[in-house]
Parts: structure tokens; C-alpha cells; sequence
């Protein structure tokens, strides 16, 4: 259920969500936000008027997120990222401008993942950004298949050092 057992570094966080345009961005979500590093991050960087969906499918963290966070732009949802369109849906929102995600792609079942991966394509609208960091190449061929843009880069300085995926539904 944890990608990391480790937070996600300064480092990695920085470029993960450097191709975020915050001036535009109005809703974003996140997968897998654990005890929430990047989800913290969001919200510093967030427009005042803007959405945070946090989806997570661990009761413990979603209890802690709730408990530690009081911004009223935050929505954390005990759920799948395979039922993101339901959750856009009843937050009054049709897509999201950015997905983030962390969640550890290289152990979902492929039938998962893939539903995971089609869902999210669908969910973003035609210029947003699907942001995913992993500990593994695995996960590539899937989102160069679902993906009509994919971009890869590296972040050494992490622990574990982490491959970035910054995916489009649209050509770039």
C-alpha cells in the first residue's frame, strides 16, 4: 500500500510538481497521499480558489490527513483512483487540470492498473498533466500506451531515486 517507506525528498517533490501551471491550475488530484509531503506542497503552492482531491485507500492515513490538515481546498476521500470520475463528479467537477500520483503502479494487477490508467486519461481535461514519480520503469509501456505524451526524467536525490512520468492526453 506504500510506495516508499521513506518520505519523497525536497528534490523530488520540487520537479514532480514543476510542470504544474498555478495560475491556472483549479483542480487537481492526488493519488496515494500517505501521511501527505507532496499534498502539503500543493496546497502552499494552490491558488486560494483552487481544489485539492486527495484519494487514498488507507483508513489509517485518511484519518491523519483529515485530522492534520485544515484547509478548506482540501477533499480527502477514502478511495480507489480507479473511481476518480465518481469523485470529480461529487465534488461538482467534470475534470481535473492535474493528477498526481505516487502510488506503486509495478505492484497493482495488470487489469488494475490498467482501469487505474484509463480512468485518469479520461478524467483530465484535454491539456492537463498526469505527474507520476516511481521507483521502476515498469509502469512506462502502460502510459505510452494510454498516453498520447509521455516525458520521463530522474531524480537521483531521493531515496529511493525515482523515475518521474509527466503524461498528457493531448500531444504536447
Amino acid at each position: 500500500m506504500l510506495g516508499s517507506i521513506v518520505p519523497s525528498s525536497r528534490f523530488l517533490i520540487k520537479q514532480l510538481l514543476e510542470p504544474i501551471d498555478w495560475a491556472q491550475a483549479r483542480v487537481i488530484v492526488e493519488y496515494g497521499p500517505g501521511v501527505g509531503g507532496i499534498t502539503m506542497e500543493i496546497l502552499r503552492r494552490m491558488r486560494p480558489d483552487a481544489t485539492l482531491i486527495a484519494m487514498e485507500i488507507n483508513p489509517a492515513f485518511v484519518s491523519f490527513l483529515r485530522s492534520s490538515t485544515h484547509d478548506e481546498r482540501l477533499h480527502v476521500v477514502e478511495a480507489s483512483a480507479e473511481s476518480v470520475d465518481e469523485i470529480l463528479r461529487q465534488f461538482g467537477h467534470e475534470k481535473a487540470n492535474y493528477i498526481v500520483s505516487g502510488i506503486p503502479f509495478s505492484t497493482i494487477p495488470a487489469p488494475v492498473r490498467e482501469r487505474i490508467l484509463r480512468k485518469t486519461c479520461g478524467a483530465l481535461e484535454p491539456r492537463g498533466s498526469f505527474l507520476v514519480y516511481q521507483f521502476s520503469t515498469r509502469v512506462l509501456q502502460d502510459l505510452q500506451r494510454i498516453f498520447r505524451y509521455v516525458r520521463r526524467q530522474f531524480e537521483p536525490l531521493n531515496v529511493l531515486p525515482a523515475h518521474l512520468f509527466f503524461c498528457r492526453p493531448d500531444t504536447a
